[in-house]
C-alpha cells in the first residue's frame, strides 16, 4: 500500500488542479469582458421640463466652484428656465462617432463668429453666438496630435478617452476633452464615465474638462451625452 501513496497524491494533486482551473476560468473570462465600442453614440437631443433636464446637454462651472454644487455660468440663450444648461440637438451624423475624427469644416466659423460644425451636434447659441463641436487630428488650440476618442464597456461601466473633443466659438477653440493632449487632467478635469445596456444599446456618459487659457479659462465644461449606441457596420 505504500507503494502506491505518490501515486495517490499525485492523481489528487492532478484532480485538485483542473479544479481550481475550472474555478478560474469563470474570473479571467470576466477580466476579457471588455469591449471597444466602435460606431456612432446617436444623441438624444436635450430637453428641460420645468427645472428637470434630459438627454444630451452641456453646464459651465465657475472657478472654484464644483459639479455637485457649481456655481455655474449662466446661457441666456438657453431654452431652460434653469440657463446654466445649454440643450444639444444631434447631428447630420447623428452624434459621436469613435474610432475616427469628426473635424470641424473649412472654414470652422461664419463671419460674425459662429460655429459652423454639424456633424456631431447642431450649433447652439451660447452668450448670442454659436457653439458646437469637432473632434480633430490636430486639436486646434493646442496645436497637438490626439488620438480618435474610444469607449471601452466592461460589465455595463464605460470608460475611455475624448481628448480631441474641441469647441469652437467666436473664433476661438476650447480643448473640452478627457484627458487633455498630452494626458493631463488640470483642475476639475475628470475621466469619461458612463453607463452601457448591452441589450437596449441605451448609454449615458458624462465627463468634466478644464478650460485652459483664452477668455473662458479656468472654467470647466460638464457633458452629458445619453442615447442609443448604433456599432459600425
Amino acid at each position: 500500500m505504500i507503494r502506491f501513496r505518490p501515486l495517490a497524491i499525485g492523481l489528487t494533486a492532478a484532480l485538485s488542479a483542473v479544479a481550481f482551473a475550472a474555478i478560474q476560468s469563470p474570473s479571467e473570462a470576466s477580466s476579457s469582458n471588455a469591449k471597444a465600442l466602435v460606431g456612432t453614440f446617436k444623441l438624444d437631443p436635450g430637453a428641460c421640463q420645468g427645472y428637470t433636464v434630459s438627454g444630451t446637454y452641456f453646464r459651465m462651472i465657475s472657478p472654484g466652484g464644483s459639479v455637485a454644487h457649481g456655481s455655474f455660468f449662466s446661457n441666456p440663450d438657453s431654452l431652460c428656465s434653469n440657463k446654466t444648461y445649454t440643450l444639444a440637438v444631434p447631428g447630420r451624423q447623428g452624434g459621436l462617432v469613435t474610432g475616427r475624427y469628426q473635424p470641424d469644416p473649412k472654414p470652422a466659423f461664419n463671419a460674425q463668429g459662429g460655429a459652423l460644425a454639424s456633424a456631431i451636434v447642431q450649433p447652439q447659441g451660447f452668450t448670442a453666438i454659436n457653439f458646437s463641436i469637432a473632434t480633430n487630428k490636430t486639436d486646434p488650440q493646442t496645436g497637438a496630435s490626439v488620438p480618435a476618442p474610444s469607449i471601452v464597456d466592461k460589465n455595463g461601466k464605460l470608460s475611455g478617452q475624448i481628448e480631441a473633443w474641441s469647441a469652437a466659438w467666436n473664433k476661438l477653440y476650447f480643448n473640452q476633452g478627457s484627458p487633455k493632449p498630452g494626458g493631463s487632467h488640470p483642475g476639475l478635469t475628470r475621466p469619461l464615465t458612463g453607463t452601457y445596456n448591452a441589450s437596449s444599446h441605451a448609454f449615458v456618459i458624462t465627463w468634466t474638462s478644464q478650460v485652459v487659457g483664452g477668455p473662458f479659462n479656468g472654467f470647466t465644461g460638464y457633458w452629458h451625452l445619453s442615447g442609443i449606441f448604433v456599432p459600425s457596420k
